[in-house]
């Protein structure tokens, strides 16, 4: 019988990575919670209806690559694609629309998209994201990007922070009018997902990938050029407090990310470092999408970070913290080990052998589980109620009392 594999696209995290993911998650919910944002948690499973009515029937997520199926009760469910929809969703539902106030949340976890798994992109992936509801200044917008900016300095990667405005339910209609009609214009030349986009969600057709229609969108009527006054306003307001905190950017005008609720500010982090697939975070403002599903109209902004598009990147800061290991050289002395351990594990990661055994063994079997100190009870200390110590690479050893230790 053939061993069982894990599905395409879906990988175990271990070893090596499941260190520097845990670490990643550690330090950027640190961050999230310096910035005032406390942390949320959704289901996985939601129904289907809150990501077409939120990320949009005509994107490619809702239209290909998502995990639907009808569940034992009839209901039409999906694994979530992405993680705004489920806070926004939580945060209607528990009336925090009525309620008035500004919310800020983070949250990790799997995200599900069937896709070509290639590097940096599988169909179980984990973002790490942040939402904030009723804040509608654009220092909110400024304050966001610099969080995120924030959390990948500290993990030492390089990026390139690109920016765009949307516009809002003012400008952005006329401007979808005019670059429709450039669109059809050229339509013949372009790919078979642009035309379908021309009708449907002709912004998104600025984002294709396609060089041929790259190249044919050169000249395509630029929303920035087409903002009403607030949206202008904002926009250089943003820039402005951008440019006095040092932080560089890039204007990208074809800029519109692969979801269909943002509004005004549109932003991503890309990197060279990892291949064709450069985009590492990003996100924008969306007023809108909380009325779109049913709450009242609240301003929301935030970003999410694919997590395993940077592990790679990722610089472990040098922590160096002490890994014990504690073990009996008589079984006269394991239950005095087990007393031992469990007090020394308030304060530091220790591990027990429950075996007692020789004093070479025990050093050999220490250093293969990665630990930098030893301690050992053999039958001279259970009769002085000591403990040896050695520390592995001090070479520094010593006998002491076990409530010192």
């Amino acid at each position: 019988m053939a061993n069982i594999q894990s599905l395409r696209g879906m990988n175990d995290i271990l070893n090596d990575d499941s260190k520097y993911f845990t670490y990643f998650i550690e330090n950027a919910s640190r961050i999230a919670r310096n910035y005032g944002f406390s942390y949320i948690e959704t289901p996985i499973l939601e129904e289907t209806a809150l990501f077409k009515r939120s990320v949009g029937e005509s994107s490619d997520i809702v239209n290909k690559e998502m995990y639907q199926f009808i569940d034992k009760g009839e209901n039409d469910v999906c694994l979530r694609p992405e993680g705004t929809a489920g806070v926004v969703r939580s945060f209607v539902q528990n009336k925090f629309d009525r309620a008035g106030g500004t919310y800020k949340w983070f949250y990790y976890g799997p995200m599900f998209r069937y896709e070509r798994p290639q590097k940096g992109r599988l169909r179980q992936f984990h973002q790490f994201g942040c939402e904030v509801f009723g804040q509608a200044s654009v220092y909110e917008d400024a304050n966001i990007i610099m969080m995120l900016k924030d959390i990948l300095d500290f993990f030492g990667i390089k990026f390139t922070l690109q920016l765009n405005s949307l516009g809002c339910p003012t400008c952005m209609p006329p401007y979808r009018e005019k670059l429709i009609k450039y669109l059809t214009n050229i339509q013949e030349n372009l790919c078979e997902d642009c035309n379908r986009r021309i009708h449907t969600n002709p912004i998104r057709v600025l984002d294709c990938k396609n060089e041929t229609c790259q190249k044919l969108l050169y000249n395509a009527p630029k929303i920035t050029n087409n903002l009403c006054e607030k949206c202008d306003t904002d926009f250089e307001k943003l820039k402005e407090i951008l440019d006095f905190n040092n932080i560089k950017y890039e204007i990208d005008t074809n800029l519109v990310r692969g979801l269909d609720y943002y509004s005004q500010t549109a932003f991503e982090f890309t990197s060279n470092e990892i291949g064709s697939q450069s985009a590492i975070a990003g996100g924008g403002r969306y007023d809108k999408l909380v009325e779109f599903l049913g709450g009242r109209e609240t301003p929301g902004i935030g970003f999410a970070i694919g997590i395993e598009r940077l592990l790679e990147l990722v610089k472990m800061k040098e922590q160096k913290e002490d890994i014990v290991y504690v073990g009996a050289m008589d079984d006269k002395a394991l239950n005095l080990v087990s007393k031992v351990v469990n007090n020394k594990r308030k304060t530091t990661k220790t591990i027990m052998e429950y075996t007692s055994r020789g004093f070479g063994k025990h050093f050999k079997l220490a250093q293969k589980q990665g630990a930098n100190i030893v301690a050992l009870i053999g039958e001279n200390e259970l009769n002085d109620n000591t403990i040896y110590v050695k520390n592995i690479e001090t070479q520094e050893e010593k006998t002491i009392k076990i409530e010192d230790f």
